[in-house]
């Protein structure tokens, strides 16, 4: 569920990426940019709480 709703990298990834995409003039290498690094610190980020609020 958190990895379905962390798809920042590609403006395929959401619907709101892809409906800003077009209008806004951004171009592919603008959500890799951006994407990557915020993909991996909710990545990052779920690693570490993940196990705290559901302990194994």
């Amino acid at each position: 569920m958190i990895a379905a709703s962390a798809s920042f990298t590609t403006p395929i990834g959401y619907q709101t990426n892809l409906m800003v995409y077009g209008v806004g003039g951004y171009h592919f290498s603008d959500y890799l940019r951006i994407g990557i690094p915020l993909t991996l610190l909710v990545g990052l980020t779920t690693i570490l709480v993940v196990p705290v609020i559901w302990s194994f």
